[in-house]
């Protein structure tokens, strides 16, 4: 079978470097599924989740935005973070979106403000939802 050469890489890291079977990427649009011989392609990554699917393994990943390559046998994503299930802590995830969320209620934020507090909650609700989603595991519909 086909395969896609995967490169995730933050400014601080590679994050993840393999040949897949497929993934699932956010954009802005909604989710796009990639699959080896895809058309051409670069997009925007939305803050979400990457799913990556190896062998009939999936393996979760939390990505705050950035941008995608995809060619028909190579995908890069150039994530801002981006972050594996294991990786994420649930409870100081859900307290930064907390903080991120009361700091949004107060009426001094300006727009760039407003912006920067809106990127932190939706990074942190995506890492909320893969690590829920790697603590519940096959009951997921993800092998683990």
């Amino acid at each position: 079978m086909d395969k896609l050469h995967l490169e995730i890489t933050t400014p601080e890291r590679v994050i993840y470097k393999d040949d897949v079977d497929e993934l699932v990427l956010p954009t802005p649009n909604g989710e796009i599924g990639i699959l080896p011989h895809h058309v051409p392609l670069i997009s925007l990554l939305a803050p979400g989740e990457i799913r990556i699917t190896k062998s009939g393994a999936s393996t979760l990943m939390a990505v705050s935005g950035g941008f995608i390559e995809i060619q028909p046998t190579k995908v890069v994503v150039l994530a801002d973070t981006a972050e594996q299930a294991e990786e994420i802590d649930e409870q100081r995830a859900e307290e930064a979106k907390k903080r991120a969320q009361n700091l949004l209620k107060e009426k001094r934020v300006d727009q760039e403000q407003f912006a920067a507090l809106s990127a932190k909650i939706e990074k942190e609700l995506a890492r909320l939802k893969v690590v829920r989603k790697r603590r519940r595991g096959p009951k997921s519909g993800l092998p683990q």
